[in-house]
């Protein structure tokens, strides 16, 4: 029993008045192939049939009696239909329906992505935004039932993607975040968090249990970040902080239109600058809601353990819906048509000689 919604993939008709379809309909082009070694076959025995007779004329049947077209027509049409059965079994052939009510129970998250321009170090290969990123969409495919958005900050912060579980849209989402996404840089952590508190504030249904994750190098060039995370933990929203970046700090690098590096940033003395994990700020905004902070290094990231967090976190029925379930019957065709395969190979092609017994020996009388 398969349940499933409708697709654009899927070949839908009606049998004995049951709703019913191939889920993989582009098998059945297979067929095809089933014809043309079928024609292939009879072409063979057609052939070997007509050299025969050419060889020896009317007296074939009595030079080659166990060479008639029965038993080989017989052995490629069980071998051809087998071949077709199990062909139309792997379509994925499905009869029959009924309506079933599906529910989703998860957490609402909210992935606070830092996007300013010191995310550009490399300190994380290839840089701290990229790795990120990377991790995420990792995530995202461990991910079952949660809700998930995106918000991208630096100075300013707005939603990426609102609140969904369709995490394909969020991932495509996410992969488009750039230091260009936010027009005006610099470092809010206070507009990360509230911007990400809005987001579950204004769900719909929302989760008894809500957790912000926030990735940032963890520099804020504003305050009120404390406050901040003071209105989430009375809102009951815990913050998963990951620190992504290394505190004896990195280069940030400029780039040209290609993404290569043709310098780096430099303050008003000409001294470059370098940008630093700020820790203990990450790690009191997550102790203030009752989260957790890890560093996101180069061989472990951190989020296993926030993917942890969540999974103990309590579940809430975010999303029901009616779905049809289809009814497998592939079976009915793969099997049959494994019999008849194994048939066909069994099938000798000539009948099997009689051993012709010796005359039994009379002995002489003896005189």
């Amino acid at each position: 029993m398969t349940a499933v919604t409708p697709s654009s993939q899927s070949l839908q008709f009606g049998f004995l008045g049951y709703a019913a379809r191939f889920a993989e309909p582009r098998a059945l082009w297979l067929l095809l192939l089933v014809l043309l070694v079928a024609a292939v076959g009879v072409w063979s025995l057609w052939r070997r049939r007509r050299l025969l007779e050419g060889a020896a004329g009317q007296l074939a049947h009595r030079i080659a009696p166990e060479a008639n077209l029965v038993r080989p027509a017989a052995r490629l049409s069980l071998q051809t239909a087998g071949l077709a059965l199990l062909l139309i079994g792997l379509a994925g052939p499905q009869c029959g329906t009924h309506s079933e009510l599906t529910k989703r129970y998860g957490v609402d998250l909210v992935v606070a992505l830092d996007a300013s321009r010191s995310m550009l170090a490399r300190d994380l290969p290839p840089d701290r935004l990229s790795r990120a990123k990377l991790e995420l969409s990792a995530l995202l495919d461990k991910l079952a039932g949660d809700r998930v958005a995106v918000v991208v900050f630096a100075e300013e912060a707005f939603v990426q993607c609102p609140l969904t579980t369709d995490y394909a849209a969020a991932k495509l989402f996410l992969r488009s975040v750039s230091t260009d996404s936010v027009p005006q840089q610099g470092t809010s952590l206070e507009n990360a968090l509230h911007a990400s508190r809005d987001v579950l504030a204004a769900a719909e249904r929302g989760a008894r249990s809500k957790a912000v994750l926030l990735l940032t190098d963890g520099e804020d060039h504003e305050q009120g970040a404390l406050e901040a995370a003071d209105d989430l933990a009375t809102d009951g929203i815990r913050v998963f902080a990951v620190g992504i970046g290394s505190p004896g700090g990195a280069p940030i690098p400029e780039l040209d239109k290609q993404g290569n590096v043709t310098g780096y940033k430099t303050d008003a003395g000409g001294e470059t600058i370098l940008t630093k994990l700020d820790e203990s700020l990450l790690r009191e905004i997550a102790d203030r809601t009752k989260g957790r902070y890890v560093r996101g290094g180069a061989g472990d990231f951190g989020l296993a353990q926030v993917k942890a967090e969540l999974d103990r976190m309590e579940k809430s029925e975010l999303e029901g819906r009616i779905t049809t379930s289809y009814e497998e019957r592939y079976a009915y065709a793969a099997f049959p048509g494994f019999l008849l395969l194994l048939a066909g190979f069994l099938l000798r092609e000539g009948r099997p000689r009689r051993e012709e017994r010796p005359a039994p020996v009379v002995p002489e009388d003896v005189e």
